[in-house]
This record gives structure tokens, C-alpha cells and sequence, in this order.
């Protein structure tokens, strides 16, 4: 697996609950190779404003994302996994939307609110 790969992974739910979800891998981690990653979601009303990204069908990226609808990447629903735990990779995004994913979540991270 590598950065910009789709992929399917186990990742716990609001209610508990551990569903098979799509994700998109952002950077592997030191010291281990773990991979950092963003969960997927069509809940498209759940959209937070200049953070997630839609992709969609009409999208140079979104038949190679292997993805089936309409999606939020959601940049603040993150997990760090062992490549052990994804189950598979069914695509991937362009260079340029993995970039302008990670330049967005580093800027949300720089960005002080003190």
C-alpha cells in the first residue's frame, strides 16, 4: 500500500460498532510503516466547510478511486493502522488531490486558535 492508495480497512463507528470502510492512505509513520489514513463517507450533509474533500463522479480521480458514489474524504476521521489490518486496496487519487489532502490536514494541525 502506498500514499494516495483507496483502500478497505476495519474502522470503529460513533456507536462502537467496527464496519468495513473505504479510506484513503495519507502517510506511512515512524517508526513501524503504520499507515496513517482518512475514512470515506456518502453521509455528504456531513461535510465540514474547507476541511473534507468531496469526490465525486464527475472527477478526473474518481473512477481509479474505486469508490461507488459520491463521497466526503473526511480529513477528521483519521486512524493509524498496521498494513496487517486493511483488508485490501480497490484504487487510488491523484498526486494532486493527495497533496491538497495532506497540505490541508498539516495547515489544521500549524494553525493556532489560542
Amino acid at each position: 500500500m502506498k500514499e494516495g492508495d483507496v483502500v478497505l480497512v476495519p474502522l470503529p463507528q460513533a456507536d462502537g460498532r467496527i464496519k468495513n470502510r473505504p479510506a484513503i492512505v495519507l502517510r506511512a509513520m515512524p517508526p513501524f510503516g503504520d499507515l496513517l489514513i482518512c475514512g470515506v463517507s456518502t453521509q455528504l450533509h456531513q461535510q465540514v466547510a474547507r476541511f473534507d474533500e468531496l469526490i465525486e463522479p464527475s472527477h478526473a480521480d474518481f473512477n481509479a478511486s474505486g469508490i461507488k458514489a459520491a463521497s466526503l474524504i473526511r480529513l477528521g476521521f483519521l486512524a493509524v493502522l498496521p498494513a496487517a489490518s486493511f483488508l485490501g486496496v480497490i484504487g487510488s487519487i491523484s498526486a494532486e488531490r493527495h497533496h491538497r489532502l495532506v497540505e490541508r490536514l498539516a495547515n489544521h494541525i500549524r494553525t493556532t486558535t489560542a
